[in-house]
């Protein structure tokens, strides 16, 4: 059944259980990844030969757990109306942690060993991750709401790419041990992004972009036999 075809208690149901969801797994890879990078460590395995590969690696993880913290409560209208200066503020360190977060990650894609596939993937991401960023900001600015709400939902997507990467790596991992790692890695890395990008626009079209047809329809009125 889809979301259209709930009712208003289930839907809400539906969208804090899916928020929370998204939140949990925000705080707990923010949780795992970040930490590490500031005591000089990693939680993966690194070529710290490549010069300026780890740096830039720590100057990811900041502005990027910062992206993933800050983006669930941007999307709470509670907060939202309850708050407005404090969404104002939280947004523009989010958008100033995107580009932070894109700059840095720029420069490990160019070096990373781990191939081609994963600087495609990664080179891509940069681009729609700035650019979702600018259209989330400019369309906010010209006043137009909802367009800003759509495209927050696509960058919040592809910050959440972060996420569902490690998910399908440690799944994948743990399930075909045999795989190796920068393989595992890659392949996650693609599909995070695909499979967020489609649920996301899936969300787009069918419930912030679809108009509103759910008004009741008159009953037809039924017209006496003559005879």
């Amino acid at each position: 059944m889809s979301s259209a075809a709930l009712s208003p208690t289930a839907r809400r149901r539906w969208w804090w259980a899916s928020w929370g969801l998204v939140t949990v797994l925000a705080i707990a890879i923010t949780a795992i990844s970040v930490p590490p990078y500031l005591t000089g460590g990693a939680n993966f395995p690194l070529d710290r030969t490549i010069v300026g590969y780890y740096t830039s690696l720590v100057l990811h993880s900041v502005p990027a757990g910062l992206t993933l913290l800050i983006g669930p409560l941007q999307f709470v209208p509670r907060l939202r109306a309850r708050f407005p200066r404090a969404h104002r503020i939280s947004g523009r360190v989010y958008l100033l942690s995107v580009v932070a977060a894109s700059a840095t990650s720029a420069y490990a894609t160019v070096v990373t060993p781990s191939g081609f596939p994963l600087q495609v993937v990664f080179t891509m991401l940069i681009v729609a991750w700035l650019y979702t960023a600018f259209e989330a900001y400019r369309t906010i600015r010209r006043g137009d709401v909802r367009m800003h709400r759509v495209w927050t939902v696509r960058n919040y997507t592809l910050t959440f790419a972060a996420v569902t990467l490690r998910v399908y790596q440690l799944t994948g991992m743990a399930l075909l041990p045999w795989v190796d790692y920068r393989d595992m890695y890659t392949t996650s890395a693609w599909a995070g992004l695909l499979g967020n990008v489609l649920i996301a626009e899936y969300f787009i079209v069918h419930r912030m972009l679809a108009p509103k047809t759910r008004k009741s329809a008159p009953a037809p009125t039924q017209t006496a036999a003559i005879g």
